[in-house]
């Protein structure tokens, strides 16, 4: 029987066979183990590890024994100049004309910052803003703040606003990761217009070699799906349908959204989901004249009829 304990315990197992066998103490999931078969002897164990609040910056840097991890989305990657509090290294209180000079030392680090520091500050606040906007990971957003300090080191932030490049990076690390979002969310995340965003998107793939692959068509009806409420056959049925146009090979070339769109607009039709085509429209960000003519073809390639 498994015992409850909350902090002090010396327990053993009962069979005679376990009784050679040391007690095996499990820190990450709280519990002790028998070493001979394995019993659980004591769950929900405390947790008596360090144990902090911090409600500042230089609280934390103060409180934490290894400091924080390292990260491209922070303007210093984590690597922040901290002044202490005013006391010593043995806790005594510093004299009156020391603290001056050290509240003068931390007024004058924050004044020394470099103009290019303050700049990834502020860039960087903005791409976290739209990381909570979209809903990516924190994976793609690091990847995106790698692509903004390549442009930063190319000097091509000249001429351009920095809530363009910011989405144009935003985006590349999207492709890069296959996360389905369009040129229309991230303008609307970044509050950009879409033109301007494409324009510098193009310039940083040129400028920087960037290699972004095409978006996987099927993650474009996983998203598109979910957002109307299809039904679970209903997507089925246009992954099928979208299987077979790529074996026909007429997604050649065409728009992945436009495709997984006019995909399941026919498999919401032979399931008898009456759904227009201008909502498919409005969830998709593509025009219902594009959704018309990529059902059209695809009803007319693989023989399909409503």
């Amino acid at each position: 029987m498994v015992a409850y304990y909350s902090s002090d315990y010396d327990v053993k197992c009962q069979l005679d066979t376990c009784k050679t066998y040391p007690v095996i103490t499990d820190s990450e999931r709280g519990e002790v183990l028998c070493g001979g078969c394995g019993l659980v002897l004591v769950q929900n164990l405390d947790d008596v590890s360090h144990d902090t609040r911090s409600y500042s910056s230089e609280e934390f840097m103060k409180n934490a024994r290894t400091g924080p991890g390292t990260s491209l989305t922070m303007f210093d990657k984590g690597l922040s100049t901290v002044i202490g509090t005013d006391k010593d290294s043995t806790g005594k209180s510093l004299s009156s004309k020391t603290k001056y000079e050290f509240n003068r030392l931390r007024t004058w680090d924050q004044r020394s910052k470099s103009r290019k520091t303050t700049s990834l500050s502020k860039a960087f606040t903005l791409l976290h803003g739209m990381k909570t906007k979209i809903g990516v990971p924190d994976n793609v957003v690091e990847n995106a703040a790698y692509i903004y300090r390549k442009i930063v080191s190319a000097k091509l932030t000249r001429g351009r606003t920095m809530a363009s490049l910011i989405s144009a990076s935003l985006y590349a690390a999207c492709r890069q990761n296959n996360i389905p979002r369009t040129l229309d969310d991230i303008a609307e995340a970044g509050n950009v217009e879409r033109r301007i965003l494409s324009r510098d998107l193009r310039t940083i793939i040129k400028k920087l070699s960037l290699n972004l692959n095409q978006y996987d068509t099927t993650s474009f009806i996983a998203k598109i799906s979910n957002n109307m409420k299809l039904s679970e056959k209903t997507k089925r049925d246009a992954f099928d349908i979208l299987k077979k146009c790529e074996n026909e090979k007429i997604t050649a070339g065409k728009h992945p959204v436009a495709q997984a769109a006019a995909s399941l607009y026919i498999a919401a039709i032979l399931n008898g989901e009456k759904m227009s085509q201008k909502k498919f429209s409005n969830e998709s960000g593509v025009s219902d004249v594009t959704i018309r003519n990529r059902a059209a073809l695809i009803k007319k390639t693989l023989g399909l009829s409503d």
